[in-house]
């Protein structure tokens, strides 16, 4: 397939920009969107110089994407990126769906895209493309060098991501099991696209986008992990390039609000897997926060928990920010009315996930300065 190029729709100084990289996940679901959304947008690579001149001085770390508005306002992190663009075109059809039990899993499945399949994400980059993503980065930050400078560059640059993957909980007692969860998932994904061409029926929507970006990022554009997705899922990569064309579909999601049964066993596999990595995490919300003013910053892992993936056990960090987009799992169940709650009760009794109706965090999360805070 085809990569887009560096200017994807546009390239007026009144477009939205997307400064980002083909070589990043949440830049993939991002640019998803927006290629489907159709409004004119263009992206910038983030080298060195976007770094210094505009992500770090308007966010305040180092992390991509980044969306400068056309009105210049600066707007970090890809669900906040989705929802300000929704709201400032009032396009037909919204991103995300009218019906309320499909918002919910919708957010179900962020949480699960977002939070849970970076593991094997980050492992498969790292474990099996690791001299591709140094030169990919490398090419990103200081594209003037040669190669071997540039490889230089992004072995420099690559460490701290390749750092990621103890905290995120990969490591040689977890590994097996990573790899048989991956490799399921995409099984029941398949299973699911033989049925629907999207996540939730006809045409693409938000969950969609979350998927997208491990899946085209590491999973689908890193060599030895694409080589895995197109020999045991070729239906999966098939998705992929329809979710990057961005052919907006004539079509619709059901209008009774229905979710494919076929989504099951992946969200039985999100509630088996990701939600008791979730309640630990909680747990040390709840510690930490009663020491805590109102406001206050929360750091970025609280602690360590463990994982179990597919009998496979070892500890990771009890990272926070899963508990943000768990609470916005939280929010939309908690808006259902009698009708949808009793449906999405129905739906979470047969995929496991009946505790979650009762969980509510011990605080509530808010974000500013582009940080994570205690509300």
């Amino acid at each position: 397939m085809k990569e887009k190029q560096t200017i994807l729709r546009g390239g007026n100084v009144a477009d939205y920009i997307l400064y980002g990289a083909e070589v990043s996940y949440f830049t993939g679901k991002a640019r998803a969107y927006f290629s489907w959304r159709g409004v004119p947008f263009h992206e910038e690579g983030a080298t060195q110089d976007v770094y210094r001149d505009i992500i770090l001085p308007h966010v305040g770390w180092p992390v991509i994407p980044v969306m400068k508005t056309p009105a210049g306002g600066i707007v970090q992190d890809t669900a906040e990126i989705i929802a300000h663009v929704e709201a400032a075109e009032q396009a037909e059809p919204p991103v995300m769906p009218h019906g309320p039990v499909q918002r919910f899993v919708s957010q179900l499945l962020q949480l699960y895209a977002d939070e849970w399949l970076v593991i094997p994400a980050m492992h498969y980059r790292w474990t099996y493309n690791e001299d591709f993503a140094y030169q990919e980065f490398g090419a990103l930050s200081a594209p003037d060098l040669s190669k071997p400078e540039q490889y230089d560059v992004g072995r420099k640059n690559g460490q701290r991501f390749k750092g990621a993957l103890p905290p995120l909980g990969v490591s040689a007692t977890t590994i097996p099991g990573i790899e048989k969860s991956y490799e399921a998932f995409l099984k029941e994904f398949s299973t699911h696209l033989e049925v629907h061409p999207y996540a939730l029926g006809n045409r693409a929507s938000f969950a969609d986008f979350a998927l997208y970006g491990p899946l085209y990022a590491h999973l689908y554009r890193d060599p030895a992990s694409g080589e895995i997705m197109h020999r045991l899922a070729p239906k999966v990569a098939d998705w992929v390039e329809r979710v990057q064309a961005g052919s907006p579909s004539t079509d619709d999601l059901p209008t009774d609000d229905s979710i494919p049964v076929t989504l099951t066993p992946i969200l039985t596999r999100q509630m088996r897997e990701q939600f008791p990595a979730l309640l630990q995490t909680a747990h040390f919300l709840q510690d930490w926060a009663k020491e805590a003013e109102p406001g206050a910053f929360l750091p970025r892992a609280l602690g360590q928990i463990e994982i179990n993936i597919e009998n496979s056990i070892g500890p990771a960090a009890a990272r926070t920010f899963p508990l943000w987009r768990l609470q916005a799992v939280l929010d939309a169940y908690d808006v259902l009315d009698d009708d949808a709650r009793a449906r999405a009760d129905a739906l979470l009794g047969r995929v496991g996930g009946a505790p979650l109706k009762e969980f509510k965090l011990p605080f509530r999360l808010t974000r500013k300065q582009n940080r994570l805070a205690l509300a």
